[in-house]
């Protein structure tokens, strides 16, 4: 059976199980934002003043803070040292849109300290980009033939595709670390409350279980691989 793989088999439930996950994680993190944006902050401040006020007090004088489209959209950028603040965070002054703002600094910040995991995540990015490129047309081009050299491919293509599950894995310390720095900045400089913090703990742990949803599923996704590869050597 050369196309093993290519219809409905029972290792797709793992498949299932990851994109349920995901889709979980989705929903939670978009539903725990908008509960909490609706809460303004005590200190007035928007997003980007936070953010401003988070950098200089670091000691960070070269970042940029940048407004760019979309809902969730902010992100740290290291190649060009900048902080991209979403509508939904830019000009907002809520609890969740200053939890959001003071975590794209906490990325700053493990830039600025050359903390490890970041370093080692920006290193791996463009393996971890050619790997899931690659992936999968290697793996399909192994399954369209049934001769022992063909597994050879499949081979090249499971470990393509665990170059991002790594990348996958490694951006779990990363985003909990600048979580974290988030939050002591905030309590440590007043930007929040004591009755804040809690509000805003929960925006952040929600968006935190995403990559916790997305790890999970690259490696539920490699599994099945791992088990089909395992099915055809057994069938060769």
């Amino acid at each position: 059976m050369p196309y093993y793989g290519f219809y409905w088999d029972p290792t797709y439930f793992l498949v299932v199980i990851g994109a349920i996950i995901c889709m979980i994680a989705s929903a939670k993190v978009r539903t725990t934002y908008n509960k909490y944006s609706r809460y303004a902050s005590a200190s007035g401040m928007t997003g980007a003043q936070v953010a401003e006020q988070i950098l200089r007090a670091a000691g960070i004088y070269d970042v940029q803070i940048r407004h760019v489209s979309g809902s969730l959209t902010d992100h740290y950028d290291p190649r060009n040292k900048t902080l991209n603040l979403s509508d939904s965070v830019y000009a907002s002054r809520s609890v969740a849109a200053v939890g959001v703002a003071a975590h794209e600094c906490g990325h700053a910040i493990q830039h600025d300290v050359n903390y490890f995991p970041l370093t080692l995540r920006s290193t791996i990015v463009p393996v971890a980009n050619i790997g899931s490129t690659l992936a999968w047309p290697l793996i399909l081009i192994g399954l369209l033939f049934s001769s022992r050299s063909a597994s050879l491919f499949i081979q090249l293509g499971i470990v393509c595709f665990s170059f991002a599950v790594l990348f996958q894995l490694v951006t779990l310390p990363v985003e909990f670390n600048a979580s974290h720095r988030a939050l002591v900045m905030l309590e440590d400089m007043h930007i929040l409350n004591e009755t804040e913090l809690p509000k805003t703990k929960k925006v952040l742990r929600a968006a935190a279980l995403t990559y916790v949803a997305s790890a999970a599923a690259a490696i539920l996704q490699l599994l099945r691989l791992l088990i089909l590869f395992g099915g055809r050597n057994d069938r060769d």
